[in-house]
């Protein structure tokens, strides 16, 4: 049975490479998610005003991992660091290298948020602009879509207030 079982996995990845020539045209031409996994910085003049002036946020390192999970490490004033986890999906839009992500947080309160990132990957390092609100539980906020561009928190009443900058570590 060790044997049948071993070449029938072998017959697969054969299949598996044959079935994906590089002759063959891809069905879509969608940029890679991996752009944001890895560790990013936000802090000093970076970290988006609301948060400084509602939570006296000072840093915050954000790390996005492969397997769609994510931790958060929020610094404020005082020096008290506050960590959020959860998982988070990414999706492509229609407006330049703008993506959709929807953030599942799971602890320490379980909500939802939504928004828009953009990676400048011309940058060294890399800069991320990252712009979401929390969605469930409802708070009345309205999420900034990639047509209305950064600063479109509640329709863009906030302006840019809610715009976050990273540097990728």
């Amino acid at each position: 049975m060790k044997k049948l079982t071993s070449i029938f996995l072998v017959a697969l990845i054969i299949f598996s490479i044959n079935a994906c020539k590089s002759e063959d045209t891809p069905t879509t031409s969608v940029e890679p998610v991996e752009d944001i996994v890895g560790t990013w910085v936000s802090e000093g003049a970076n970290v988006a005003p609301l948060l400084v002036t509602l939570f006296k946020v000072t840093k915050i390192t954000a790390t996005f991992d492969k397997n769609g999970t994510y931790e958060v490490i929020q610094v404020d004033s005082a020096g008290t660091s506050l960590t959020l986890t959860g998982t988070y999906t990414v999706e492509k839009s229609s407006v330049g290298n703008i993506y959709k992500i929807t953030a599942n947080q799971q602890s320490p309160t379980a909500l939802t948020s939504e928004g828009i990132y953009e990676i400048d990957k011309t940058a060294t390092p890399n800069t991320m602009k990252y712009e979401v609100v929390q969605t469930s539980p409802n708070i009345g906020a309205v999420p900034p879509t990639p047509e209305g561009g950064f600063g479109s928190t509640n329709g863009g009443a906030l302006g840019t207030l809610n715009v976050q900058n990273y540097v990728r570590q």
